[in-house]
């Protein structure tokens, strides 16, 4: 038996984490079993439990992020070629059918994230998973690092490389500073020579943020926080914002804060949507959707974080399967900076 977090349906729209015991997996052909040694929440899991995302599937194992160790191969994968063997150290790959196509996944009906939908995740102690998704670990990382980077490291890296073509010297903005994917965000921006920028609306989240690389900071909760950011700037616009928010601050980002054919890249909106104006499109202002990454910008991610030695931001770190009901209270409070882990 293996212990594991399933989404239990609630009463209403919210729903429950609940820590059951289950058979432990045996590994299909090509499938390798991993024994989970810690995992990372995200607030994609609050919005599952709070029943605002789509494709929820009840009595699915919870969770998208882990890093864990070989412990078993089918008959076929171990009589194989694959590069994998038993005892090595590997990331999962946080999501399913997109494979390398730089605009979206090649069939949407065939992708899906792991965790409360119809691919299991990984809020367990062993899961068995297609070797392709798998990849060895960052050697320079802990456990507890390692596990906080799948889901954000690759969000974050699509959004700055493949959607928002960050290169040096750019002015880079990445807002709503603290969270996981907003400090990927600023740490790959920073270690390829962008000159980097924070929101936060926590003034210490800020000056925590100064020690990976962002060069200032303003609290987007000041009536005229544009015009103090480009004060910090020297009044030069930004090249690229990477946001998650939207709503009301957007029109600011966008009418105030970015420069002649800036690119907005947003992968949220937790601020609410917005409208946009004719005179955005004068200013050509690009406007550039993303969400997670392919494999192949997976694979690319851990290359980059291994050449540049970025580490993951670890806030809190729990202990034990059965404290990932805390933490996920822990993380809808929002007092965390960087990835909140849970050993096992």
């Amino acid at each position: 038996m293996t212990s594991a977090v399933i989404l239990e349906r609630g009463h209403g729209k919210a729903h429950n984490p609940k820590v059951v015991q289950l058979s432990q997996p045996v590994p299909k052909t090509n499938e390798a079993l991993v024994k989970i040694k810690a995992v990372a929440l995200n607030h994609r899991d609050i919005w599952i439990l709070d029943g605002d995302y789509p494709h929820i599937t009840f009595d699915s194992v919870l969770g998208s992020d882990a890093v864990g160790t070989v412990s078993d191969l089918s008959k076929a994968a171990a009589s194989s070629n694959h590069h994998l063997k038993v005892g090595d150290r590997v990331l999962i790959m946080p999501s399913t059918g997109w494979l390398s196509n730089p605009l979206g996944p090649e069939d949407m009906a065939h992708y899906a994230l792991r965790g409360g939908s119809p691919i299991a995740g990984l809020f367990t102690q062993y899961a068995s998973i297609d070797q392709a998704d798998l990849f060895k670990a960052p050697e320079h990382l802990t456990d507890v690092e390692a596990a906080g980077l799948p889901l954000s490291g690759l969000t974050a890296y699509r959004a700055v490389f493949t959607k928002g073509r960050v290169a040096k010297g750019q002015n880079v903005l990445v807002t709503g500073i603290g969270g996981g994917v907003a400090l990927f965000a600023l740490q790959y921006a920073a270690a390829v020579g962008a000159n980097v920028y924070v929101t936060s609306s926590d003034e210490a989240k800020i000056e925590r943020a100064k020690q990976y690389g962002a060069k200032g900071g303003v609290n987007y909760r000041n009536a005229k926080w544009d015009e103090e950011l480009l004060k910090l700037t020297g009044g030069h616009r930004f090249d690229v914002v990477i946001d998650s928010a939207n709503g009301a601050n957007a029109m600011a980002i966008i009418g105030n804060v970015l420069g002649i054919g800036g690119a907005l890249v947003s992968f949220g909106q937790t601020a609410g949507p917005f409208q946009l104006e004719a005179l955005y499109f004068v200013r050509q202002i690009e406007i550039r959707g993303t969400a997670m990454g392919s494999r192949a910008e997976f694979e690319q991610m851990l290359a980059f974080v291994t050449k540049h030695g970025i580490r993951p931001v670890v806030g809190d770190v729990f202990e034990g399967i059965d404290k990932i009901p805390d933490a996920l209270q822990h993380l809808r409070d929002a007092k965390h900076f960087g990835k909140v882990v849970i050993t096992l």
